[in-house]
């Protein structure tokens, strides 16, 4: 039996319709816990504006929003279905010969096209929001002028050059504007990729044009006295751009501009993983949201006159909450490199979807 037009755009509509007001529900009560969040952050600070502050909220939202979406998807999902299984609506359907598969067929498909909207149309957004937040952060709040990244043992770069390769090492940064200033820098110097050269300890050192310009530099080679230089220029192919860019966490840059710079990564040699499953979890958002609408469905399909709603309530957290752990578990799994990356984005989505699957196949077909 075909499902009819009006039918379909109908439980379409309940199942949209539900979802945005999950989605709006969820954004407000993360607006108003960041807000507080963020006041007590500056309230150990400098003085920084309320305005200021929601406008920090606000920039960090769409990121948020992202991080929410299968949540609301799911419970979107539910709660159009129990209104209309509460309502018979769907148990009238089904008496007529439509299966809930038939049934189902437009709510997945808006629920691709969610997944889609995600990718192309929220992400960019929210990148670029994230990334004016985090440098309002970083200013305010966290009180530093530069962007770069430092771990606790300092700075750690890695350039090469015609001659071969070196790795830098800096226990302070500096940026204003467009100069770089490194303090307390040690380079280590290879010939080719492996064959130790020289080590340099240099008090500053700033990038200029295709150099670094040490200052205050000692040389010690293998089987050579040190040497000292007042200064010393070593080449680099290292620029401010690729310096910030290498810091930056894949969730501030647009799911378009990911592959060009994860090549540029790997190319300069640094461990792109980080990226790669970032844009990989990306790609699976579709199956994902496709995966939540089954479970949703799984839940409540079947008409349960006491505890129903204590029963879809309960079934849904408990969803989302072992779903979510089961999520990190994989992607750090796949961040320690253990298994491979295109495995570890793809797996929570695509579990998620077998479950469904299997459930709603016991559930319609015994």
């Amino acid at each position: 039996m075909r499902l009819s037009t009006t039918l379909s755009v109908y439980i379409g509509r309940h199942f949209l319709l539900s979802f945005m007001a999950i989605f709006l529900v969820f954004m407000a009560l993360i607006l108003v816990f960041d807000l507080v969040e963020l006041m007590r952050r500056a309230s150990t600070r400098q003085e920084v504006p309320f305005a200021t502050l929601l406008e920090m909220a606000i920039l960090k939202l769409p990121h948020m929003g992202q991080q929410t979406f299968p949540f609301a998807v799911l419970f979107g999902g539910m709660a159009a279905f129990w209104r209309l299984t509460r309502s018979h609506e769907l148990v009238v359907t089904r008496a007529a010969g439509v299966s809930a598969w038939q049934f189902l067929f437009p709510v997945l498909v808006i629920a691709l096209l969610l997944g889609l909207a995600r990718i192309a149309v929220l992400n960019p957004v929210a990148s670029a929001m994230l990334s004016k937040y985090e440098q309002l952060e970083t200013t305010l709040l966290k009180g530093r002028h530069s962007f770069l990244s430092i771990s606790r043992t300092g700075l750690w770069l890695r350039q090469s050059s015609k001659s071969g390769q070196s790795v830098v090492n800096a226990q302070h940064v500096l940026q204003k504007g467009a100069n770089v200033e490194l303090r307390d820098v040690t380079v280590f110097v290879y010939e080719g990729k492996d064959k130790f050269k020289e080590r340099i300890d240099a008090d500053q050192a700033n990038l200029a044009d295709g150099f670094w310009h040490l200052r205050t530099a000692w040389l010690t080679a293998p089987e050579k006295p040190p040497r000292f230089e007042t200064e010393y220029w070593l080449e680099t192919d290292l620029t401010l751009a690729k310096i910030q860019d290498s810091f930056a966490p894949p969730e501030t840059m647009s799911f378009w501009d990911l592959p060009a710079f994860i090549k540029t990564l790997e190319d300069s040699g640094f461990s792109a993983i980080r990226h790669r499953l970032y844009w990989h979890s990306l790609l699976a958002a579709p199956l994902l949201m496709c995966a939540m609408t089954l479970i949703a469905a799984t839940f409540t399909l079947r008409h349960v006159r006491r505890g129903g709603t204590t029963y879809i309530i309960t079934g849904g957290v408990l969803t989302g909450f072992v779903f979510y752990f089961f999520s990190d578990l994989v992607f750090a799994l796949g961040l320690s490199d253990s298994i491979p990356v295109t495995l570890a984005a793809w797996t929570p989505s695509g579990v998620t979807t077998l479950l469904g699957l299997a459930m709603l196949l016991h559930l319609e077909d015994g």
